[in-house]
C-alpha cells in the first residue's frame, strides 16, 4: 500500500529509524526533508522568498497541510518564517542556510532522473513571479 499523507509517509519514516538505528546517512536525512509536501515547498523556495498563498498555488497543497509543513521545516531549522505588520500582515517564508544547502542535492537528483529514468514533458510547478 502506497501512503496517502504526509503523516504516513512521516509515521514510516519513524518506523524505519527505529527499526534501522544504523541505517545511512541518506535515510536518515529523509526523514529532515523527504516527503511529497516538504519536497514540493522547498523546490519553490529556491526561488527565493514567498508568502502562504503562492506557496499554496505553487505546491497544490491545502492551507492545512501546507501550515503544518512550513512548521515542521521551521522547527527543522531549514524554512524561516518573516511576519510583516501592517494592513494587510504578510507572512513571508525563505529558506536558511540549512535549507539552501539542499539545492545541490535536488540538482543531483534532477541529474539522476534525466540520466536513468528520462526527462518528463512538463517542467516542475514553481511559484509564479509576482
Amino acid at each position: 500500500m502506497v501512503p496517502e499523507s504526509d503523516e504516513d509517509i512521516d509515521e514510516n519514516l519513524r518506523e524505519v529509524r527505529e527499526l534501522t538505528p544504523n541505517a545511512c546517512a541518506g535515510v536518515q536525512s529523509l526523514d529532515q526533508f523527504g516527503t511529497k509536501w516538504r519536497l514540493r515547498i522547498l523546490y519553490n523556495l529556491f526561488d527565493g522568498d514567498h508568502r502562504f498563498n503562492e506557496l499554496k498555488r505553487a505546491s497544490g497543497a491545502s492551507s492545512y497541510t501546507l501550515s503544518r509543513v512550513l512548521e515542521s521545516l521551521g522547527e527543522d531549522g531549514i524554512v524561516d518564517r518573516r511576519v510583516e505588520e501592517g494592513p494587510p500582515v504578510e507572512t513571508h517564508y525563505s529558506l536558511t542556510e540549512k535549507g539552501a544547502a539542499l539545492e545541490p542535492v535536488f540538482d543531483a537528483i534532477d541529474e539522476w532522473n534525466a540520466d536513468w529514468v528520462g526527462e518528463t514533458d512538463t517542467e516542475p510547478t514553481r511559484t509564479p513571479d509576482v
